[in-house]
């Protein structure tokens, strides 16, 4: 018998005939993270190891406007030290690493924007289906002044390349959804979000139908071919962009809806 499953109104989930369903809820806030956002996400790949019943799970946005913008910048407002940057990247490894290794296989379903934590988000996802309206991006060069994890990277290189990455972060643009499916950060564009709904149920129910173990089995080797450095190793990266004039300017410069000055400092 399907079951919903209870937790933060921010981030739903229920399962429905062996499918899970997960809508991160904060339309008001173009779906931007929190921090028990991303906590939960890890649990609900937890859950989908343990739970055999879970075939697939897809991923999306409540409403059309956004799939996910990222990581709520009022998150930032605390960050004094060091520890406290390294700290943030290492949560969002832990959780996106979850998600990357969940046994089963995982579908992006995204409307509007997908761009910063959102974009990591689908990045770790094995399908991702977008709209006409999708765009996706991480432009942090224009906003925070932050950086990317040595895993992030990593992801992102393995999907469309080093010339790439360096394109769509050192321009800060959005892609959209024909350049997108273009590049492998879409496989399949449809015409608006019922279409998009109804497509995602479609797919993962599909998938849902054939061999897990070979599914599961798929995934693990993908990921054994993707040699990737660790966190640790690109801390000095973290801190030197997290602790900087610039990442306060930026903060205050976003929040503050006024373009901000760059010192390079």
């Amino acid at each position: 018998m399907d079951q919903p499953h209870s937790g933060a109104d921010d981030l739903l989930f229920e399962i429905k005939g062996g499918i899970g369903w997960v809508t991160f809820n904060r339309p008001q806030a173009r779906n931007a993270f929190t921090f028990a956002m991303y906590e939960r996400l890890a649990e609900i790949s937890e859950q989908a190891n343990a739970d055999r019943s879970i075939k697939a799970i897809v991923f999306t946005g409540a409403g059309d406007k956004a799939f996910a913008s990222g990581t709520d910048i009022n998150q930032f407002r605390a960050f004094k030290t060091p520890q406290d940057a390294l700290d943030y990247e290492g949560r969002i490894d832990r959780v996106l690493t979850k998600l990357e290794e969940c046994r089963v296989p995982t579908i992006a379903a995204i409307s509007g924007a997908c761009t910063g934590g959102g974009a990591g988000i689908a990045a770790c996802c094995d399908l991702r289906i977008g709209t006409r309206t999708t765009k996706v991006g991480f432009p942090i060069a224009r906003t925070l002044g932050n950086c990317l994890s040595m895993s992030n990277i990593s992801r992102l290189t393995a999907l469309i390349g080093p010339a790439r990455v360096k394109d769509v972060i050192f321009t800060a643009r959005l892609i959209g959804a024909e350049e997108a499916a273009h590049v492998g950060l879409l496989h399949e564009v449809v015409e608006d979000h019922p279409a998009l709904m109804q497509r995602a149920d479609e797919l993962s129910k599909q998938i849902a139908g054939h061999a897990p173990l070979t599914l599961a089995a798929t995934k693990r080797a993908l990921a054994r071919l993707q040699k990737r450095l660790t966190r640790e190793e690109g801390e000095d990266l973290i801190v030197s962009c997290y602790m900087s004039q610039d990442f306060r300017e930026g903060m205050d410069a976003f929040l503050n809806k006024r373009a901000p000055q760059w010192k390079g400092e």
